[in-house]
């Protein structure tokens, strides 16, 4: 029973990782001994978090845009010149946009689909071979699409295609888990509640702790600890039997009975 939420060795790659969620994942995976690939499009916030990481283990940056196969293709095509497996997928590079129903723009709804269920499904299988070659039945590799709990309930909110783009994450998480669990690939999703981010700044319009308060049951924002700690959970031993679930992680939001009634 030693070792079980050990990740020490392995290599991951996580989209979208130069801020935000993906920048605390990545923390965390650095921290706990794992080579870990982070892309986005911006190369100074990747280049400034790569930095900060590489003083508490190994992280590269790799410039990469996720919204077209091409971009997907040089992604995959770089870390294959340097890594002859990988351990660890993490589809976290996401978009959101907020319009009435009235006004909601069609490039609104587009674009947002695009990267946050087109792009993880294709990144996925373009990097399959890669996960394959670590993969075995008692330990499997690890994909992990991050969801949002806007795609488990009604968002109270105008981001329309946001929400839509996380509910399909959710299913595809399910579809793919079942046809990949033969070839031992693990695919789960987490679905995250209000961490503070530039994706969640615009809903956050109170200060943080009266916000926290009265949205969260347990009256705090997420924290890096808490979505690094779930990733780890995934991407350990201890996990090894858990595939085509999403994880929710809120503090309670979606558990409470008051949450319908939040505006």
């Amino acid at each position: 029973m030693k070792n079980l939420f050990s990740i020490t060795g392995k290599t991951a790659v996580v989209t979208g990782g130069s801020r935000g969620l993906g920048a605390m994942i990545a923390r965390g995976f650095v921290e706990n001994g794992v080579k870990t690939y982070i892309t986005a499009r911006n190369l100074k916030e990747l280049d400034e978090t790569a930095a900060t990481l590489n003083t508490l283990g190994e992280c590269i940056p790799i410039v990469a845009d996720l919204s077209t196969n091409d971009g997907i293709d040089k992604l995959v095509s770089v870390i294959k010149g340097n890594e002859s497996k990988i351990d660890i997928l993490v589809n976290n590079a996401g978009a959101a946009w907020g319009a009435s129903f009235e006004e909601f723009p069609e490039i609104g709804w587009d674009k947002v689909m695009n990267l946050n269920a087109k792009s993880p499904f294709f990144v996925t299988q373009k990097f399959m071979p890669l996960l394959k070659e670590s993969a075995s039945a008692n330990n499997p590799a690890r994909v992990i699409n991050i969801a949002s709990i806007n795609g488990l309930n009604n968002p109270n909110a105008n981001n329309y295609s946001y929400a839509a783009s996380k509910a399909a994450v959710i299913q595809m998480t399910r579809h793919l888990a079942a046809d990949l669990v033969k070839q031992h690939i693990n695919i789960n999703a987490i679905a995250p509640g209000y961490f503070l981010s530039k994706l969640t700044q615009y809903i956050v319009n109170e200060q943080e702790e009266q916000f926290a308060k009265k949205m969260v049951p347990k009256e705090r924002l997420g924290q890096a600890e808490d979505i690094a700690g779930s990733c780890i959970y995934l991407c350990a031993q201890a996990s090894s039997w858990m595939t085509g679930h999403t994880l929710v992680l809120d503090g309670g939001v979606i558990a409470s009975s008051s949450y319908s009634d939040l505006s």
